[in-house]
C-alpha cells in the first residue's frame, strides 16, 4: 500500500508486527523536486506501543492479514472483558489493562463494536465514533444559566468524567465523541 493512500485507522505490517494507523501528517516539499514526506503515528496491536512512521510519498508498507468483526460486550471479570462474536458466536477475552480507554464508553446495549483479529487472536477493539450514555451524577441545572455556554463535570454511566453544558441535569442521554472524550449533543 502505497503511502499516499494509507488512511486512518487502517492496518499494516511496520517491522513485522500490525500497527493501526492513528494520526497521519502531510509534509509538503519547500524546494523544487524534494518528496512529500507522510508522517504516520500508529499503534503496534500486539505490543500496544506506539511507532512513528516516516514515508515518502512512493514509498510503501504491507497491508496485514487481518479482520474487524461485529461483537457484542458480554461481561467483565477481575482480569478481562467478555466480548461475542455476532456471526459465528465466538467468545473473545480481552485483558482490561489493554482497552482501558474503550472500556470508558461501552455499555452492555451498544451497537458498532468491532474487534480487531489478527492470526484468529483479537488483538483489540475498536468502538464507534459518537456513543450515547447517561449522566449519572452532576450538579442541578441553574436558572437562568441557559444563555452562557458555561461547562460543568458530569460523570456517566460508565465512570466517564465529561464536561457539558450547565443546562443538563441528572438522568439526561447525551452523546459523547469516543476520539476525544468530548460532549457533542443531547441524545
Amino acid at each position: 500500500m502505497i503511502a499516499k493512500e494509507i488512511k486512518r485507522g487502517e492496518v499494516v505490517v511496520y517491522n513485522g508486527s500490525p500497527c493501526i494507523i492513528e494520526t497521519i501528517n502531510v509534509q509538503s516539499p519547500s524546494a523544487r523536486g524534494a518528496a512529500t514526506l507522510y508522517k504516520f503515528r500508529a499503534r503496534n496491536l500486539v505490543t500496544k506501543q506506539k511507532a512513528d512512521i516516516t514515508l515518502k510519498g512512493t514509498e510503501s508498507l504491507d497491508s496485514a492479514d487481518f479482520q474487524r468483526r461485529e461483537i457484542k460486550y458480554l461481561y467483565s471479570d477481575a482480569d478481562e472483558c467478555v466480548f461475542m462474536d455476532n456471526l459465528d458466536y465466538n467468545q473473545y477475552n480481552v485483558k482490561k489493562t489493554d482497552i482501558a480507554d474503550e472500556m470508558q464508553y461501552i455499555t452492555e446495549e451498544l451497537e458498532g463494536i468491532r474487534a480487531l483479529i489478527y492470526n484468529d487472536e483479537c488483538v483489540g477493539i475498536e468502538v464507534p465514533t459518537a456513543v450515547t450514555l447517561k449522566v449519572t451524577k452532576c450538579d442541578p441545572a441553574a436558572r437562568g444559566n441557559s444563555a452562557t455556554s458555561r461547562a460543568k463535570p458530569a460523570i456517566l454511566e460508565t465512570g466517564l468524567e465529561v464536561q457539558v453544558p450547565e443546562y443538563l441535569e441528572e438522568g439526561e442521554l447525551v452523546r459523547i465523541d469516543t476520539r476525544s472524550g468530548d460532549f457533542l449533543s443531547r441524545a
